[in-house]
């Protein structure tokens, strides 16, 4: 594995004009940083560098904006990062809360917890290369009006296991 990132990694040198001798020096250099235990990259560089897949990065922030072409875009963008072997972050921030009026049908908002859910099933449904399990976070301002149902939602320990959450405090 070492070898594959190493050699991966280093050949971007060669887009930027250095000789074959030193992409194997560079290689080297890093193949031995990672055995001695110098430097690891991340999981997403060991899992897919040198892979048809090649997504190294390992977080993507989407934004989640109030409209259901909004959310839903956000959802596939998630399908296709995850496909590739990365994770996402998302603010729920802007969708409104729980109850709240939706003028355009006279109905009444499920709240972001509902679509949280639909994040996750998401995430579920990507097998991320059968390499590694699809990773999100999830993040919420403590002056959200749902912010006790978002700290909650996890409770139940078989619910959302792919999302790790945080309060954003101002």
């Amino acid at each position: 594995m070492y070898q594959r990132v190493a050699q991966h990694v280093a050949s971007a040198e060669s887009k930027h004009g250095a000789s074959e001798a030193k992409v194997k020096e560079w290689a080297d250099t890093f193949y031995c940083l990672m055995k001695n235990g110098k430097f690891i990259p991340n999981s997403p560089t060991l899992m897919n560098a040198g892979r048809k897949q090649g997504m190294l990065s390992a977080c993507f922030a989407l934004p989640v904006e109030d409209s259901i072409e909004a959310i839903f875009e956000a959802i596939k963008q998630t399908a296709l990062i995850q496909k590739g072997g990365g994770g996402t972050g998302f603010s729920f921030d802007k969708l409104r809360p729980t109850g709240d009026l939706v003028r355009s049908s006279g109905g009444k908002t499920s709240g972001p917890i509902s679509f949280w859910r639909v994040f996750a099933q998401t995430t579920e449904a990507i097998q991320q290369g059968a390499f590694r399990r699809g990773a999100n976070m999830g993040m919420m301002s403590i002056e959200h009006p749902d912010i006790l149902k978002f700290i909650s939602a996890k409770q139940d320990i078989t619910a959302l296991t792919n999302f790790n959450i945080s309060v954003k405090i101002s």
